[in-house]
């Protein structure tokens, strides 16, 4: 894990050197998702404290376990409505919001519940015609940040995007730019920041820091391949 970890952290710091950025501007999610509590744990004694989680139901079987640290818990995987109640109780963000009806089960369950901080939200935007990936097309993108950003207990923070899983990950570079043009379109829209860039994954993350990344969710490069 330390060994991983420390590859990452210098790939990251070299990525963002050649683009003129600090190493710092970018934020590593550890995908734990299928990995067990005690990887996670693991994690956190390696100096990480984000962590990405595909299912509610899985990290419900998990989060007690690590109740003692004090990470901070991302939902990265497709949200399903009748689960929006349990997610916003159990996760720090959601980063995969793509209608608003979504966006407002919610609004209320953290409205419901929650004491402390409002619900951070990216919006998942589809940046690749694939019938597999979810994500708020283009066109609907405005409408949907502006609805959301009129709901008081979620914060919209930026944006995420999953492209197409190439060989070459230079093939993913169109992707990432989109989306960096996307949230500056929004921002001029909404009239304020969008600091979060979620995008790049293991095999793709340093050309999303190229372009722009702050958030780059990483499984396999960190603690090896998936357990099915």
């Amino acid at each position: 894990m330390r060994e991983n970890l420390s590859q990452i952290r210098e790939r990251i710091a070299r990525a963002a050197d050649r683009s003129g950025r600090r190493s710092d501007e970018v934020t590593l999610i550890a995908v734990s998702k299928t990995h067990p509590a005690e990887a996670v744990r693991e994690a956190f004694a390696a100096g990480l404290r984000h962590f990405g989680e595909n299912r509610v139901q899985e990290w419900e079987g998990k989060r007690t376990a690590v109740a003692d640290l004090a990470g901070y818990w991302h939902l990265i995987g497709h949200l399903q409505s009748n689960k929006a109640a349990r997610a916003a109780r159990l996760f720090d963000s959601v980063d995969s919001v793509d209608d608003f009806a979504l966006a407002q089960r919610l609004e209320r369950a953290r409205a419901e519940g929650a004491t402390g901080p409002n619900l951070r939200v990216l919006i998942e935007v589809r940046v690749a015609p694939e019938e597999s990936k979810s994500g708020v097309e283009r066109e609907a993108l405005s409408e949907l940040a502006e609805k959301i950003c009129g709901l008081s207990h979620l914060e919209l923070a930026g944006l995420m995007c999953i492209p197409p899983l190439f060989e070459v990950a230079e093939r993913a570079r169109p992707y990432f730019a989109e989306l960096r043009r996307l949230r500056e379109q929004l921002e001029l829209r909404l009239g304020r920041g969008l600091p979060v860039l979620s995008m790049g994954m293991s095999h793709d993350f340093e050309v999303a820091i190229a372009e722009g990344a702050t958030e780059v969710r990483l499984g396999t490069a960190l603690f090896g391949v998936r357990i099915a």
